[in-house]
């Protein structure tokens, strides 16, 4: 029988692993909940694929057994702002000029693809999506990349990427395997999470023209950041809004229709809008390379 005592994002824990913590706690009573989580990281080898500890989501976890009642962390010593609550304010940006963009791709000169995250233009990226996507502006969790395209002084689109969900079934479809067979390799795909032209731009093929640009650099930016290629890219498209006509001009994959009912739901029924899956390999042997061995 299985001694787990809870998952948290793809992590199992047991029994032996909450006696270990207990003890840790018990021969380290001057540590802060920050300073013991980062030596749960250091016992653990539990890192990132760029070798940073994996602290907040330890800290995450540790919070989650001391409410559960498998151990006790040791008392709070200072309670810093609520950076979740902080980051979901968006600042204001300097009026934009949104006078009609109508033209052709070469019409428009070159164009500049900026990468924005910690940088100048984060805000105004920010900005963009929270006023003209659907789905707004949410700050990206773990590994990302924001890019802002430029045609001269104007912006003219954000694209948004970010880790890959850790369960889809169309994927396991796409890979040939069960997600337990690539699940340590989850880091090499990348998730289209936002892609906004602005809505002033009537640029014909300017939406795939830029998924092209992109995908030919974004590897080696993430690689840069985060030191490990991509050698996947998705994406969900809501059928109810768009046809993925960019995603398709653009030489992706159309894998297949999500059900509508989610990870979480706990009916038969649909309970959300059906969403395409679709996927654009950035290596020939994404498959061999996702399903290789740590």
């Amino acid at each position: 029988m299985s001694d787990a005592v809870l998952s948290l994002r793809g992590r199992v824990i047991r029994e032996a692993d909450v006696a270990f913590l207990r003890e840790l706690i018990s021969q380290n009573p001057e540590l802060s909940r920050r300073r013991l989580s980062v030596k749960v990281c250091e016992a653990w080898n539990w890192v990132q694929p760029n070798g940073q500890p994996r602290d907040m989501i330890c800290r995450s976890l540790l919070l989650a057994l001391d409410r559960a009642g498998h151990l006790q962390l040791p008392a709070k010593r200072q309670s810093p702002p609520n950076n979740a609550i902080r980051h979901r304010r968006i600042p204001p940006v300097a009026p934009l000029d949104q006078s009609l963009i109508e033209a052709s791709v070469a019409s428009l000169g070159p164009l500049k693809t900026e990468l924005v995250r910690r940088a100048e233009g984060e805000k105004l990226f920010a900005h963009l999506l929270s006023q003209y996507h659907y789905l707004g502006y949410s700050r990206p969790v773990g590994e990302h990349l924001k890019y802002l395209v430029w045609a001269g002084e104007r912006p003219l689109a954000c694209l948004a990427w970010s880790s890959a969900p850790r369960q889809l079934n169309l994927r396991d479809q796409l890979v040939g395997a069960p997600k337990e067979a690539y699940r340590h390799n989850l880091h090499r795909i990348s998730y289209n999470s936002r892609y906004l032209i602005v809505p002033w731009a009537k640029v014909r093929y300017l939406a795939s023209h830029l998924l092209g640009r992109v995908a030919r650099r974004l590897s080696q930016d993430w690689q840069s950041l985060y030191h490990h290629p991509i050698d996947l890219l998705e994406s969900f498209v809501d059928t109810e809004r768009f046809a993925g006509t960019c995603y398709r001009a653009a030489n992706w994959i159309c894998v297949g229709r999500s059900t509508g009912r989610g990870t979480k739901c706990k009916t038969s029924k649909p309970t959300a809008s059906i969403k395409e899956l679709w996927a654009y390999p950035l290596h020939p042997k994404f498959r061999q390379r996702l399903l290789e061995p740590l």
